[in-house]
């Protein structure tokens, strides 16, 4: 996969034109968090971690093979696991702003947790409630924290199409049964994750990444496994 100019630096990827027309996304080493704390879900690099970017991709080729087993789209074209890259279809993520920004980023949960917890604890009963693949929708925007945006919002502003985000909603809740249940044979439970969804060619599809960077996975101990030992988990 040779590399042209580079168009975007993420916090835990970089990406590059490729002369076919493709993306070459390389998976960096970085880690985000808060006050020192390893946190996927923070929007704040606070340092690296030696062999993370290789873990995260293999664990994303590892996904989009289960995905693709099941008929699921996504932009991959190939992976380069010596490379910590991968080479994938040009995608438009959905709901950008009027700056060519930010994007709308899918969340499944199977049981309440973390900021959902945080936001709703009073009006939880059953501290085992389970969710029948709850989808929540936030705006990619570091400055404030990815706000929630409901789906009139998001119809009224004119960032999706009624159908578009039907399709979307739907490929989310796809994504989280068959990566559930993928969990579930190792004796892991799947608590919620992260999914980021384009158009390539007019066709709603997976992209970015599906990995320990973007979900939380339960150990049988009741326990939040981290980054490493998912990965040791899935890949051995």
């Amino acid at each position: 996969m040779s590399t042209s100019e580079k168009i975007y630096s993420g916090k835990t990827k970089d990406l590059y034109a490729l002369p076919n027309g493709n993306v070459r996304l390389v998976f960096k080493d970085d880690v985000t968090g808060e006050d020192g704390v390893i946190d996927p879900g923070a929007n704040t690099v606070i340092g690296q971690v030696e062999g993370k970017g290789a873990k995260s991709l293999a664990m994303t080729d590892y996904f989009f093979k289960c995905l693709h087993a099941a008929g699921v789209p996504t932009h991959l074209v190939r992976v380069d696991l010596d490379q910590s890259a991968m080479e994938v279809r040009r995608a438009e993520p959905l709901g950008k702003d009027i700056n060519g920004a930010g994007g709308i980023e899918f969340i499944c949960r199977t049981r309440p947790w973390g900021s959902f917890l945080r936001r709703y604890k009073q009006y939880i009963r059953d501290a085992g409630q389970k969710f029948d693949y709850l989808v929540e929708l936030t705006l990619k925007d570091d400055e404030r924290g990815d706000p929630l945006i409901n789906e009139d919002t998001i119809v009224a502003l004119g960032l999706l199409s009624p159908a578009h985000l039907e399709q979307a909603k739907e490929l989310t809740r796809q994504v989280c049964r068959i990566v559930e249940a993928d969990l579930r044979e190792k004796g892991l439970t799947l608590i919620d994750m992260k999914i980021e969804i384009g158009l390539v060619d007019g066709e709603v599809v997976v992209i970015d990444e599906v990995s320990a960077d973007a979900m939380r996975v339960m150990g049988q101990d009741g326990n939040v496994l981290d980054h490493g030992t998912l990965y040791e988990k899935l890949i051995g």
